[in-house]
């Protein structure tokens, strides 16, 4: 198993870390085959082929970096559990610098993310 997967906070905290050392390969191992990731005013992502490629060409952020706020766990600790972070971001989209709030929630099963909603106080990230 991947580190933090029979840990879902730590398992999240790392996703955060991976996004912004860009170590995708470590992200995507965080999540399920099947995930499901919702962002405001968008189509939901949906299986791990489209998942990586949102991180490889779709997504308009870069140059970032999370800082995380407030992690709450909510569940026995694996199946069914869900991690709620709240945090802000601050990074670089379109060529100009934006700084947003954001409330993640990633619901995990087999030890694995298998749902990621994103809310954000940006009508698109």
């Amino acid at each position: 198993m991947t580190h933090g997967h029979d840990d879902p906070e730590a398992a999240v905290r790392a996703y955060y870390d991976h996004v912004d050392a860009e170590a995708y390969e470590d992200l995507f191992a965080l999540f399920a085959e099947d995930v499901v990731y919702e962002r405001p005013g968008q189509g939901a992502i949906e299986g791990m082929e489209a998942f990586r490629e949102f991180y490889f060409e779709g997504r308009p952020l870069e140059d970032g970096r999370h800082e995380v706020r407030r992690v709450v766990a909510d569940g026995d600790g694996l199946d069914g559990t869900t991690v709620a972070v709240r945090g802000t971001f601050s990074g670089v989209q379109d060529g100009e610098t934006v700084s947003f709030g954001f409330a993640d929630f990633h619901e995990f099963e087999d030890g694995l993310i298998a749902r990621r909603d994103t809310y954000t106080d940006r009508d698109e990230v």
